[in-house]
């Protein structure tokens, strides 16, 4: 009777699965502080997308962990990035699977900040210019939808036009739109080596208090032409998730991101939560609160359980 009933429902179609792509062959390194995450060599990026896609993910989203990183994050925009080789082996094996670019700086350079550094500061306009040839670059290698993480004002407009005018017009935009500067980031910043050398992204990322600034954003990037918007991260924002949905009509995103994943797994290591039961309970309530797609580490492992 609750099947037949049942108001929100899951389906592996739902999920994007965030993956970690570094330097080597034969490279499965798992990640400490995310258990069952791990950075991937190419090869074994292939096989993890592919092992993804036979129980019902067909959707990924590709962080780049490059060996070599410098003040401008130059592997970001690089024909031959990590990132761009990864998007073209993935499209070369598997072509019906849907891969989305994170877009950001800050897994590229040096000092960790997602821009371009003066004098202790993240310069906004020139950090623009990065950003769109990286999404140039991207979409070459074969990307479906650009991922703008970055949260530098004009993002969405910078990067629809570069696309545009490189003959890519029907390459969406899912925009991070509304990305709160969160202490669930930790995680991630160990996988991606993207932690700041100094200072911290408060001055671009929003305050957890506010709600009414997050529609201000979000309309920003609606006036600027992305297609979807996102809500990062997730749990602790499901009211925001709900207003966005409310105010507009594209399709919503929301990011299970790192640290709401390993309070998961960590506390279902102790035993002290049923891990599986938990995990799907969260993801309801973030589908429930209005998101159409929900990014979370669990995609793989959670999507055979649902079908």
């Amino acid at each position: 009777m609750r099947a037949l009933v049942r108001e929100t429902r899951l389906s592996p179609d739902d999920f994007v699965y965030p993956l970690f792509v570094c330097e080597g062959e034969g490279v499965r390194r798992e990640i400490a502080s995310m258990p069952g995450a791990f950075n991937l060599s190419i090869d074994e990026l292939v096989k993890e997308v592919e092992a993804a896609r036979r129980v019902g993910v067909n959707s990924v989203i590709l962080f780049g962990v490059p060996d070599d990183k410098d003040a401008v994050g130059s592997e970001a925009y690089a024909e031959d990035g990590i990132t761009q080789r990864a998007i073209r082996a993935v499209k070369r094996e598997l072509k019906d699977v849907l891969v989305i670019a994170d877009n950001c700086l800050c897994e590229y350079t040096d000092h960790g900040h997602c821009g371009v550094i003066e004098d202790g500061e993240v310069l906004n306009d020139p950090t623009l210019d990065l950003l769109a040839r990286t999404a140039v670059s991207q979409a070459q290698a074969g990307a479906d939808i650009i991922a703008p993480s970055n949260m530098m004002d004009g993002f969405v407009i910078a990067i629809r036009e570069a696309l545009d005018e490189s003959g890519f017009e029907h390459i969406p935009i899912m925009s991070y739109a509304v990305k709160y500067a969160s202490g669930f980031y930790g995680p991630f910043r160990e996988a991606a080596g993207s932690t700041p050398q100094f200072g911290d992204r408060r001055g671009y990322q929003m305050d957890p208090a506010n709600s009414r600034e997050a529609m201000r954003e979000a309309e920003l990037d609606y006036e600027q032409g992305a297609d979807m918007l996102m809500v990062k991260p997730a749990l602790p924002y499901l009211d925001i998730i709900r207003a966005v949905r409310e105010r507009f009509d594209l399709p919503i995103a929301a990011y299970q991101v790192s640290g709401e994943y390993a309070m998961i797994k960590a506390a279902g290591r102790l035993g002290w939560i049923d891990e599986e039961r938990v995990a799907l309970e969260t993801l309801t309530s973030i589908k429930r609160a209005g998101s159409d797609i929900i990014l979370t580490y669990f995609a793989r492992e959670l999507a055979q359980r649902l079908t």
